[in-house]
């Protein structure tokens, strides 16, 4: 078996255990191990799973099966700058997605998509695919992507069949980016995420594009154009 076709069995395995221990696995495994011990093996699964996967796409060669034109380095950066905004707006403010109770009027990055932190994991997924060409990396970040897309819709039907408040919740925002204020379920006013996530996410996108030669090996795309 090729690395490469074991990278894919290993993101596949991440990516499967994971849906099955947050949606059929979750109640029968807590209902016996309770909720510390299930929290250990959900963990236990995904370190061994995820990082066996990180592991070998670091020990396989690199590969290039396309020439990125350089026309793309000011969008991805652009990208991964909303993704990095996305991110930090998920963690500054507490989102019935994520967190079960959280009542009221959905707040800053929420009004734009209610999976924040799911978006910013897509968005760098893609970014990554399109910018390296690079086969061990379009399987992992297709993974992340597939996790983070499928994985929110699994979980909006599993909190709206629990809880009927976050079925109200789903009617005032949307999954895709800023469909909600396109369609009139947000106002306008809404696309400005916050100062909050914007500059928590300027400082993080910096951080990110000036530490990514001494985490990954490589300077991140556009990199150049700060030097």
């Amino acid at each position: 078996m090729s690395d490469l076709m074991l990278l894919a069995l290993l993101v596949g395995l991440f990516v499967v255990s994971h849906e099955l221990l947050s949606h059929p696995l979750r109640a029968p495994l807590v209902a016996r191990l309770g909720e510390k011990g299930f929290a250990v093996v959900y963990s236990v699964v995904a370190l061994a799973s995820f990082g066996s996967a990180v592991q070998l796409w670091r020990e396989t060669p690199k590969e290039r099966l396309w020439d990125t034109p350089a026309g793309a380095y000011i969008p991805a950066l652009a990208a991964m700058l909303v993704a990095c905004i996305f991110f930090v707006g998920s963690v500054s403010a507490p989102n019935p997605a994520m967190m079960p109770g959280v009542k009221g009027e959905p707040k800053g990055l929420q009004r734009i998509t209610r999976h924040p932190m799911m978006w910013s994991m897509a968005i760098w997924a893609g970014v990554h695919i399109m910018m390296t060409a690079d086969p061990r990396t379009i399987v992992l970040a297709s993974g992340v992507a597939v996790l983070a897309l499928f994985g929110t819709a699994m979980q909006d039907g599993k909190k709206k069949a629990q809880n009927p408040a976050y079925a109200a919740h789903m009617a005032r925002t949307s999954h895709f980016p800023f469909l909600a204020i396109v369609a009139g379920r947000q106002p306008w006013s809404a696309i400005w995420p916050g100062l909050v996530p914007v500059l928590g996410g300027l400082l993080l996108w910096f951080l990110i594009l000036w530490a990514h030669p001494m985490l990954i090996g490589v300077p991140a795309a556009g990199w150049s154009y700060f030097q």
